[in-house]
């Protein structure tokens, strides 16, 4: 999930694995893959980097070693 603001400034999360596109016409327009469409408030490249960054972040929680568990 990342945090974006609508144009009042309410922010809201996304799910970043619903995103299709990402548009910039000149408001930055996210179109999920059921079809919604959000107008936010970030620019494009703003919102793309965020949701790198997120997939980032849930990719490397699954490719860290198990801890070693104590006593064994």
């Amino acid at each position: 999930m990342v945090l974006v603001h609508r144009l009042d400034g309410k922010g809201f999360y996304l799910n970043a694995e619903m995103v299709e596109t990402v548009e910039s016409t000149p408001d930055t327009v996210i179109v999920l893959s059921n079809g919604h469409r959000y107008i936010v408030a970030e620019p494009a490249e703003e919102v793309v980097a965020r949701i790198l960054s997120y997939r980032r972040l849930i990719a490397g929680a699954f490719n860290r070693e198990p801890e070693a568990q104590e006593g064994r």
